[in-house]
């Protein structure tokens, strides 16, 4: 996923170029574009996959654990499940329809949805919710170690929904169609419940089906849960709505604030909470900010560079840091030491050895006990497993194969337990 820069492009306030508008049509090379570079990534060629039912696999190994991957299929969007092991090690445990259809955004080079969050396992609730970019709605399921129950679908209250965020019993679903907005959730034992007064547009100018480069990045909710945090690409901003006690935005328009680093993508959060990490895809680079109590953000260490291409995804391990890099299908590390400084774990920018099986690196998933990274393949259609090591690299210890590859479309969005 990369996008052009924001300067002098689609912004938050002013009206898109109609060039190109509603074109669905894909070529076999997919050029990404970026501050005027360009590099050309290989279509893959669809490839079949043979979804299995959901019972199928006994699941045998790990009895427990799981890492589940969104299908993003256009026709049926299906989440596949997997067991896994003590040793990380994955195994097919089946497949479950959501009740909605995936999505695919305009030109978008290897990630359907460009978005991080898309998929979110809630431990507090032991709940999985998946969009359906395809459908505008939201599914939740009740996750029972690797079966997935009680499917309950709800309108995500917009058009093509592609990021969650969910702090406590609040859940807000990132709308990146049309103007773009936010629709608060309360979490229940009977899945999603729209919040009364939540919902907030993000004044963006996309058709319901967005351009990948001109479409919100990601929503997040600050672990303090006083302020709704989006990445808005081309406008080059990180938005802030300072929220409520009851989860409801404190305004009608976010706080806007520049983005320190050029196409802002996805969010993270140290250990501590205190520190926001935003991943940049323009010059692959990583902004650490504190988020101030009115919404506006402070940069405590400016941008830094991987040296990779294409920065768009970053999840958290512990005080280490891993970036999917979809320009060259490689993983980064980072460490951040006692006093909030961040770096690079090793000179090169790269945790683990690239692949030839691994292309199209694309969304990373953290298992709870931090101890194993699952990393998405969208043009190779697999998923790699990695065990996190005491110097922060990364060790592989399985690959799944056989997920949809992506072409017209293909999967995203990825979550472990």
């Amino acid at each position: 996923m990369s996008v052009h820069s924001g300067h002098g492009g689609h912004n938050r306030r002013s009206r898109q170029d109609g060039a190109g508008r509603g074109h669905r049509g894909k070529s076999r090379t997919r050029r990404i574009v970026i501050g005027g570079g360009a590099l050309a990534i290989a279509g893959a060629a669809t490839v079949a996959v043979s979804l299995a039912s959901a019972s199928q696999y006994s699941g045998s190994a790990g009895a427990d654990h799981a890492v589940f991957v969104q299908g993003n299929e256009l026709d049926g969007n299906t989440i596949h499940v997997f067991a896994r092991g003590d040793d990380g090690k994955l195994e097919p445990a089946g497949t479950y329809g959501t009740g909605g259809k995936g999505g695919d955004q305009v030109d978008a080079p290897t990630d359907s949805l460009a978005s991080q969050g898309s998929l979110v396992y809630d431990d507090a609730s032991g709940m999985l919710l998946a969009v359906n970019a395809g459908s505008g709605t939201v599914t939740s399921f009740r996750v029972d170690g690797q079966e997935l129950n009680d499917r309950q679908v709800v309108d995500s209250g917009g058009e093509f929904p592609a990021s969650i965020a969910v702090r406590g019993k609040i859940a807000y679903v990132m709308n990146a169609g049309g103007e773009g907005s936010v629709q608060g959730f309360e979490i229940t034992g009977k899945g999603l419940r729209p919040l009364q007064g939540s919902h907030r547009s993000l004044g963006l100018d996309n058709e319901d089906v967005p351009r990948f480069d001109t479409s919100p990045g990601e929503v997040e909710i600050t672990p303090d849960g006083r302020n709704l945090v989006v990445t808005t690409k081309a406008a080059n901003t990180v938005e802030v709505f300072p929220l409520k006690k009851n989860g409801l935005p404190a305004v009608a328009e976010p706080v806007v604030n520049e983005s320190a680093g050029g196409v802002p993508f996805a969010i993270s959060f140290d250990a501590t909470g205190k520190r926001m990490l935003v991943a940049e895809a323009e010059k692959s680079t990583v902004t650490t900010y504190k988020v101030k109590r009115d919404g506006k953000l402070k940069v405590l260490q400016e941008p830094l560079a991987n040296g990779q291409e294409v920065l768009c995804w970053l999840e958290r391990a512990g005080n280490y840091f891993y970036g999917g890099n979809t320009g060259n299908s490689t993983v980064s590390g980072y460490r951040m030491d006692e006093q909030g400084e961040l770096s690079l774990t090793n000179d090169v920018g790269v945790a683990t050895p690239p692949s030839a099986n691994s292309q199209g690196v694309i969304d990373i998933a953290v298992t709870e006990d931090e101890k194993f990274v699952y990393v998405q393949n969208a043009v190779s259609g697999t998923v790699d497993g990695f065990r996190v090591e005491s110097d922060g690299a990364l060790t592989k210890v399985t690959t799944a194969e056989g997920l949809p590859a992506f072409d017209e479309s293909g999967m995203e969005g990825i979550a472990a337990t």
